[in-house]
């Protein structure tokens, strides 16, 4: 596994271990001691995947405290722009966010730890994210940021309509956020 980029502290881009030959594909995206190498332990508690159609948007989502979790996530099929936000307040970069390119083809795998939301816009049809977490959903810290509240330009994605959630045009603005980070 194969550290790409550090774009905020904490965050990590990983290129997992492939192997390719006329059959098609083998993907490694979890090695506990090649994440361990790289500084990221986690200790999986729970698994599980979202699809999307082009155009929809997702987030900007968290747990906070005591079901605070560390992630990682990737994209199986389709497309994706990953979004992460750092709420952490004593972070030098609290309130900045970085974007980037998941899918199927990159085969990339990005570590998300504690303190920060995350959400993404699909690009393709069908893109699926997986996400590997130390702690069980638990729908009483579940928390978020409004989507377009925190100075981050999202793509307009002419040619199909942006679907977002009701929960997620609820979320409150980030300027209104109080960080338990």
């Amino acid at each position: 596994m194969e550290l790409i980029a550090e774009p905020l502290p904490g965050v990590k881009i990983l290129k997992p271990f492939v192997f390719e030959d006329a059959r098609g594909n083998f993907v490694k995206p979890f090695h506990e001691d090649q994440l361990a190498a790289h500084g990221i332990h986690l200790m999986l508690r729970e698994e599980f995947f979202s699809t999307s159609s082009r155009g929809v948007i997702r987030g900007m989502h968290f747990q906070i405290p005591p079901h605070a979790h560390q992630k990682i996530v990737y994209c199986i099929t389709g497309k994706v722009l990953d979004v992460l936000l750092d709420l952490r307040k004593s972070s030098p970069t609290y309130g900045q966010s970085v974007a980037f390119d998941l899918s199927a083809e990159n085969r990339h795998i990005v570590h998300i730890p504690v303190g920060f939301a995350h959400g993404f816009v699909a690009l393709q049809e069908q893109s699926c994210l997986v996400y590997k977490t130390d702690a069980v959903h638990a729908s009483e810290s579940d928390r978020g940021i409004r989507w377009d509240s925190f100075g981050y330009s999202w793509p307009n994605l002419t040619d199909s309509v942006q679907e977002i959630s009701t929960r997620d045009l609820d979320h409150p603005p980030f300027a209104d956020f109080i960080s338990p980070f």
